[in-house]
């Protein structure tokens, strides 16, 4: 018999793993072994695009911003932070999870880019062109026309009738105390009308121009039965149907920038307050008619 020899073989150890092989058969390396050899090496020869005309962009189109990620998906939830301003996007999860993650990160900072873009666009939104001239027309024309008629009720220029012939008007016309109605008219037209003109305390000047012109429109509507739209100069609205819609306009719109008012938030953005002092100018007209003349203008028009 022979002896089996005990020597065990002295190229490795029976318990170390062969090195993998591919599947040309030589040894898989790692891509530490050679950098320069394994890593792709990039194309250095095309320039890189660096202007909106070299990348097909229109600066003035507006870039609609990224879609919200759909509910519930973990993968394509948007990170906590803020990255707008990094100029490389926060690693996300390995595989799949990570590559949305980062696709997620690149749309959030593309849609940070164009609402940026946008905002700095918006200032030219703010430019009124011919906005304040047409405005100041539009004072000058009405507030030139109360201011015209109320001096001839006060002083009696331009052929008007001065204080004592507007008192013997509104007594004739039928109103109960007429020292009080001539002192509210000429106030109105003088006071509300110079106002306008200047664009001073313009909601104020606005409301009370208005409350005038309204009572006058009572007072003549109701001279006679009917709708007294273009009935003749003494019956006639049409005149102070177009002075109520011109003051209603300057209190809606503001008495621009060309204006002394200028600095009021009034003049160029109304809101609110505006839209009070117009319900308190209808009231006050209104409640002048009621206390001062009372009856119903409106008879013969409709079925009240």
């Amino acid at each position: 018999m022979t002896e089996k020899s005990n020597d065990t073989p002295k190229s490795e150890d029976p318990g170390a793993a062969e090195p993998p092989a591919s599947a040309a058969g030589s040894p898989v390396t790692s891509p530490f072994d050679s950098p320069t050899q394994q890593m792709p090496k990039p194309d250095m020869s095309k320039g890189v695009p660096r202007t909106d005309d070299e990348l097909g962009l229109d600066p003035d189109e507006d870039i609609p911003l990224a879609a919200a990620p759909p509910a519930g998906d973990p993968a394509a939830d948007p990170p906590t932070e803020n990255f707008s301003y990094a100029s490389i996007p926060p690693a996300g999860a390995a595989g799949a999870g990570g590559a949305a993650a980062a696709g997620a990160a690149a749309g959030g900072a593309g849609g940070a880019a164009a609402a940026s873009a946008r905002l700095q666009r918006r200032p030219r939104e703010t430019r009124r062109g011919t906005l304040d001239l047409g405005l100041l027309v539009l004072r000058l024309t009405i507030g030139g026309a109360f201011l015209y008629h109320g001096l001839q009720k006060l002083a009696g220029w331009f052929h008007g009738p001065g204080l004592d012939g507007t008192k013997a008007m509104m007594e004739t016309g039928g109103w109960d105390h007429p020292s009080l109605a001539t002192a509210l008219v000429v106030a109105g037209e003088v006071g509300g009308g110079a106002l306008l003109v200047l664009g001073l305390a313009t909601p104020l000047a606005a409301g009370a121009v208005l409350a005038t012109i309204l009572d006058a429109w009572l007072w003549k509507q109701g001279m006679i039965p009917g709708f007294q739209f273009n009935n003749g100069v003494k019956t006639g609205v049409e005149y102070e149907t177009i002075l109520a819609g011109a003051a209603v306009a300057i209190l809606l719109t503001g008495p621009g920038r060309l204006s002394l008012d200028r600095g009021r938030g009034w003049s160029t953005r109304p809101a609110y307050g505006s839209f009070l002092v117009l319900v308190l100018a209808v009231a006050a007209a209104i409640g002048t008619w009621w206390f001062l003349h009372g009856g119903n203008p409106l008879t013969g028009i409709g079925p009240w």
